[in-house]
């Protein structure tokens, strides 16, 4: 029957399927260092996951308990007040990173930062270095994903073992063998014409090879995210 292959993306592309699951994560963790904005040594939080056994309803839970936290806490009042057994653990050495909202749009996910009015009178420059609205590239979400510890996919519901965040995100595309896609007789089987998904792969091939010949031709940056639009 054959065998499978694959491509090899020239960068990652989110995965329709999985797009929603990496925006929860993506909303449970610091945007900047990836750590769990949720404090495991916080008893209100402990208590909140302590019975919970089912992945799913955990991460659940977590995500709701993550998602309204606008800041990634840095501990160190607390590792001077409480230096016990819990310490190394959820929330310790935070990096104080103002998180932003996830907004999702299509098949493109954008982060979105809100400015109090003390930000707007005071950080003008600020608001000119950073966008309020910016769109959030799979590779970025890749590599903060990569980032995660193994103790905080416990605490999500998430495993390191079978169930890695940054699989959700496609860096190799399978491709089937010919039975899965064989092609079709055109007027009574003069000619062949192939099928759809075989279309849809050289769309895949050609794209990918686009952006691997931008990079390194040292095209300009909008030139290079055009094509890897095109690629997702």
């Amino acid at each position: 029957p054959g065998h499978f292959g694959h491509i090899e993306l020239a960068r990652p592309v989110f995965h329709p399927g999985f797009i929603v699951k990496a925006k929860k994560i993506l909303e449970s963790i610091c945007i900047n260092c990836g750590k769990l904005k949720a404090d495991i040594s916080d008893p209100n939080f402990a208590e909140k996951i302590r019975h919970i056994r089912d992945p799913k309803a955990r991460m659940a839970v977590v995500w709701s308990y993550c998602k309204a936290k606008s800041l990634c806490e840095s501990d160190e009042m607390k590792e001077e007040a409480d230096l016990d057994a819990d310490e190394p653990k959820k929330g310790h050495g935070g990096c104080g990173h103002k998180q932003p909202q996830i907004r999702k749009e299509g098949l493109k996910l954008f982060v979105q930062y809100k400015r109090n009015k003390k930000d707007k009178d005071e950080d003008d420059d600020l608001k000119n270095m950073q966008p309020e609205k910016r769109i959030i590239t799979p590779t970025e979400v890749y590599t903060l994903f990569k980032k995660m510890s193994d103790h905080d996919l416990h605490l999500l519901g998430l495993s390191d073992e079978y169930a890695r965040p940054e699989w959700m995100i496609l860096t190799v595309m399978p491709v089937p063998p010919p039975p899965v896609r064989p092609s079709i007789a055109v007027d009574g089987g003069a000619m062949r014409s192939e099928d759809d998904l075989t279309y849809k792969l050289g769309d895949i091939i050609k794209a990918s090879a686009n952006v691997r010949r931008c990079e390194q031709e040292g095209a300009p940056a909008h030139v290079i995210t055009e094509f890897e639009q095109l690629l997702q």
